[in-house]
């Protein structure tokens, strides 16, 4: 009986590390099946923003992609980990390179970050490691009562919390102030719930 090329490496590695036959096929039928699974990723989040720029997130010039733009502020992250601010859920954006992270605790916002690597998708919670990069592009974006999405002054409160280098010293629960930090200072308090 002739065996095949699979059967004679399994059976020279498994002499050589001196392990059973059906552990060596255990072993490399699960690499095998990871290998082929991709991880769930949900669907791109179209946001509809009111202003137009000439160049935006996911425009290109050249060769180069246009990762920030007006509104944007950019942080040099040197590879260290962005963290989740507060419990929420991550998804990513139908600009390339971009998520989108919204939280219930300011319901009316949403949170665009640009330039993440191997970004965590889904329901998230405080101080989960979001993604890392050299560099990233933060927006805060307020939803208007017609639906659409305009860029705000960006949150300090928001920011600082995901740039920190120690989660757990912060408290879970935003105070009040930070809720404040995220509003427009041009939109007065009573119009910034959308039901």
């Amino acid at each position: 009986m002739k065996m095949t090329s699979m059967q004679a490496t399994v059976s020279v590695l498994s002499r050589l590390l001196n392990w059973p036959q059906a552990k060596l096929w255990i072993l490399l039928g699960g690499l095998a099946l990871s290998s082929c699974q991709t991880p769930d990723i949900p669907p791109q989040r179209a946001i509809n923003i009111q202003q137009q720029w000439e160049l935006e997130p996911g425009d290109q010039i050249g060769e180069h992609l246009v990762v920030g733009s007006l509104g944007d502020i950019s942080i040099q992250l040197k590879h260290q980990s962005l963290r989740v601010p507060f419990p929420g859920k991550v998804e990513p954006s139908t600009i390339e390179q971009c998520v989108i992270y919204s939280t219930p605790e300011v319901p009316a916002y949403l949170f665009r970050f640009c330039g993440l690597q191997r970004p965590k998708f889904g329901p998230v919670k405080a101080g989960q490691k979001m993604g890392n990069g050299k560099q990233i592009q933060f927006a805060t974006l307020r939803r208007q009562p017609d639906g659409t999405w305009i860029i705000v002054e960006p949150s300090t409160g928001v920011l600082e919390r995901a740039i920190s280098k120690h989660p757990g010293s912060d408290k879970t629960e935003p105070e009040q102030n930070e809720r404040e930090q995220v509003k427009s200072p041009k939109i007065p308090a009573d119009k910034t719930s959308i039901n």
